[in-house]
């Protein structure tokens, strides 16, 4: 049963990979209709109305301690959209979508690091392979820019994130879809206070198409909605460093659909890098399975 329910948890991950690599096109279509800021809100108040309305119960019914925690997990994922978006904004959406695979890297040694011990020989192996990947799909460091450093602090917030929740949520009386609605609000809240700050009310107003609503409703209940939902409930029926190494995946859905959705080049490098993302991820997940 136990191996069955870790099964189910990787084959979710998976599912968030490829809706997330979907975001990144997707996103990337949509600031050019409206700013950063204002995407941010709208995608996470969408998915706070949403997912309040689904776990209203066990929000009245969740403990302050459990609540503040949700809310800290939230000003974290603030952070991460803040600079992904704004870095999606200055680079391509290949380039976002490879560099945020980093996180493979950043969660092992984080994960390992509080504990004060190395990374298994194999993980730290599957990392460097990984990232040896990056580098060739990026054109190698020198290459970065600031919208690709920004999408490298995301990256680094993220194993934050994944590491955190474990930690956080561990004896957590909290339901995935109550997580999910309070970090929602939160995000939504904090992005409202900037943009409130920065320009008053009519900071709120914006004027998109169809397409662009669109947009950003894929972003919330999709990318946002059920892939946090998901995400939420597997790392806490597997380790954070799993979840880090099947997320690794999300680059190549990233750089398929940037091919097919905005045309973007699929050259023999780029491809030569997939393929050894593609090797790193799955060498560090076989060797954190064995230890």
């Amino acid at each position: 049963m136990a191996r069955r329910t870790t099964l189910w948890a990787d084959l979710a991950v998976l599912g968030v990979a490829l809706v997330w690599g979907a975001s990144y096109p997707v996103a990337k279509g949509a600031l050019t209709h409206m700013p950063v800021l204002l995407l941010i809100f709208y995608r996470f108040a969408l998915t706070a109305v949403v997912m309040t309305a689904v776990a209203h119960r066990d929000l009245r019914a969740a403990p302050r301690r459990d609540l503040s925690a949700g809310a800290v997990l939230g000003a974290i994922l603030c952070a991460i959209f803040l600079a992904e978006t704004w870095g999606v904004s200055m680079t391509t959406a290949t380039n976002t979508a490879l560099i945020i695979s980093l996180c493979t890297i950043f969660t092992p040694f984080l994960e390992f690091g509080l504990q004060r011990k190395l990374p298994p020989a194999g993980v730290m192996m599957g990392a460097v392979v990984a990232v040896i990947g990056v580098m060739v799909l990026s054109g190698g460091m020198g290459a970065l820019g600031a919208g690709d450093l920004l999408v490298l602090c995301a990256a680094g917030l993220r194993a934050v994130m994944v590491v955190s929740t474990k930690r956080l949520m561990e004896g957590s009386r909290l339901s995935s879809a109550a997580l999910t609605a309070v970090q929602a609000a939160t995000v939504a809240g904090l992005t409202m206070a900037l943009l409130l700050g920065q320009s008053g009310p009519m900071g709120l107003l914006v004027r998109a198409d169809v397409a662009a609503w669109g947009a950003v409703t894929f972003l919330s209940l999709f990318c946002t909605v059920g892939a946090f939902y998901v995400q939420n409930a597997a790392v806490r029926r597997t380790s954070p460093t799993r979840v880090g190494f099947l997320m690794g995946t999300e680059p190549l859905f990233g750089f398929a659909l940037a091919w097919a959705l905005l045309s973007e080049p699929a050259t023999p490098a780029a491809l030569l890098g997939a393929a050894l993302i593609v090797t790193g991820t799955f060498l560090g997940l076989w060797v954190e399975k064995l230890s």
